[in-house]
């Protein structure tokens, strides 16, 4: 045990790394230099860290992830883009997460508390909540948002620049490419909605009166055969009294790709 934690002596940690103490690092492992690793995080053994890259604190790196490599995009050309990973999240085995480009934010940021599963691909510049789920082999184009608490089924893939609303639910094997407003649930290729995600509500907290809320909510903009802006505007009126409203509403106010419908 060493003051920065415990680095086994077959890993390869650039002196240029920021390592904060009780960081335990496995064998075979790469640290590349301007990676700054927060206290109690675990990088396992072969797994690959290049910067500029930041990782909180308590977070679980399984072996052979990759976390903060260049961005799949043509247009990069080197510059100094970055990847932030936020505290108490676990990458599973064989994830991909790269850094962001100039040509967006410059940053892929990852919040707090995720569970990404084995062989989930994050692409540069997407930001990621707290709190979701991405089962394997879920894939994220350049530029996607993913709202807090969504839950992405295994094998989904998503489109560049598309929004996966807060509290939504992607069943496997989907193909999204319009956005998901929050609370939604979506499965098939092209995805179709199919309701809302009401047990991960009752998880969340959510009363049954608010869940029954957000249910006549999708119904409204599902259901009544109105156009997108004529249900937009009915939800905005319920929204005044009915706040559990709002997230949708604003969901839909951000959407630049349009809904999936």
């Amino acid at each position: 045990m060493t003051p920065q934690g415990e680095i086994d002596q077959r890993a390869v940690v650039s002196p240029q790394a920021d390592i904060a103490e009780g960081v335990e690092i496995g064998p075979f492992a790469v640290i590349g230099p301007q990676v700054s690793i927060g206290s109690g995080t675990t990088i396992g053994s072969h797994a690959v860290n290049k910067g500029p890259t930041t990782i909180g604190r308590d977070n679980r790196v399984f072996q052979f992830a990759s976390l903060g490599d260049d961005p799949q995009d043509k247009k990069y050309a080197g510059e100094p883009t970055r990847l932030e990973i936020g505290n108490g999240n676990t990458i599973r085995e064989f994830c991909t997460i790269n850094r962001g480009t100039v040509q967006d934010r410059g940053v892929t940021r990852i919040g707090d508390d995720n569970w990404i599963m084995a062989y989930v691909h994050v692409a540069h510049d997407c930001g990621i909540g707290n709190g979701t789920v991405l089962a394997n082999c879920v894939t994220l184009a350049g530029h996607v948002s993913v709202g807090d608490f969504a839950v992405l089924g295994g094998f989904s893939g998503v489109h560049q620049f598309c929004r996966i609303g807060a509290h939504s639910f992607l069943g496997m094997f989907s193909g999204v490419t319009r956005d998901v407003p929050d609370y939604v649930t979506v499965s098939g290729s092209p995805a179709e909605p199919h309701g809302i995600n009401a047990e991960g509500l009752k998880r969340r907290g959510f009363t049954p009166e608010q869940i029954r809320n957000i249910r006549n909510a999708y119904r409204l903009l599902y259901r009544e055969g109105l156009k997108l802006q004529e249900a937009r505007a009915r939800l905005t009126e319920l929204a005044q009294s009915q706040p559990e409203i709002v997230p949708l509403v604003e969901s839909l106010q951000a959407s630049q790709r349009s809904i999936v419908r």
